[in-house]
């Protein structure tokens, strides 16, 4: 059994009561997430989209939302998690957690804020296998937490979920990357400001160089 089946049933809500520092909740994020698979990652409206380590599907039905007419697939260790899937996203994909029962050949395979929850020697053997779910040209994409950023270190604190977590520095993420010969590695910051200075928020785009986003993400591309 994984630990997250422990969780499943309040996940959301977990989630919503450790963000709420932030004035948003998990929908917030996750549809962050999904407007950046969208509009820099995705590479036409009908790609096919693992999400590998899915939970309960926050960023699957976001990715659904802004990609209305792509495949999107999930797997995760959690068969718990699994069952709390919206029905009418269950529908148009794969929802396992058996690697045997999904595809090959994505287009867009992602790992959102996954890796904190994997021991450190057991990083590098993750990501190769989630790179493996991928065709030629196609893209891999993790989204973490910056430890650099006090704010993110205070949640992943007190976070009831998150007791195991071990955050990776982006130097950490970019590794990974490089050592499965990815090209075109790119790294950027997001997230920056919380709901009271939203007025602020388009601004976001031209920080992703600044390294006190509250998240990071790394994408590179198949070879």
């Amino acid at each position: 059994m994984s630990e997250f089946d422990r969780f499943s049933e309040g996940y959301r809500e977990l989630l919503d009561r450790n963000v709420s520092i932030t004035g948003e909740k998990s929908e917030y994020f996750a549809s962050y997430k999904g407007r950046f698979i969208a509009d820099k990652v995705a590479p036409k409206p009908d790609c096919r989209i693992l999400d590998y380590g899915c939970g309960i599907g926050l960023v699957c039905g976001q990715m659904k939302q802004h990609l209305p007419r792509a495949r999107i697939d999930g797997y995760d260790v959690s068969r718990a998690s699994l069952d709390h899937i919206d029905s009418a996203l269950r529908k148009q994909g794969t929802f396992t957690s058996e690697t045997g029962d999904l595809g090959r050949d994505y287009d867009v395979v992602i790992l959102a804020n996954v890796l904190h929850h994997v021991r450190l020697e057991a990083r590098q053997e993750t990501v190769s296998r989630a790179a493996e779910f991928l065709g030629m040209n196609g893209k891999l994409v993790i989204f973490e937490h910056n430890p650099a950023n006090p704010l993110t270190r205070r949640a992943v604190a007190s976070c009831p979920f998150d007791e195991d977590a071990i955050l990776l520095p982006p130097r950490e993420t970019l590794r990974y990357f490089s050592r499965n010969e990815f090209r075109k590695i790119r790294l950027d910051y997001i997230v920056f400001f919380p709901r009271f200075l939203g007025c602020l928020r388009p601004l976001e785009p031209f920080l992703h160089w600044c390294p006190m986003g509250a998240q990071y993400v790394v994408t590179g591309s198949k070879a």
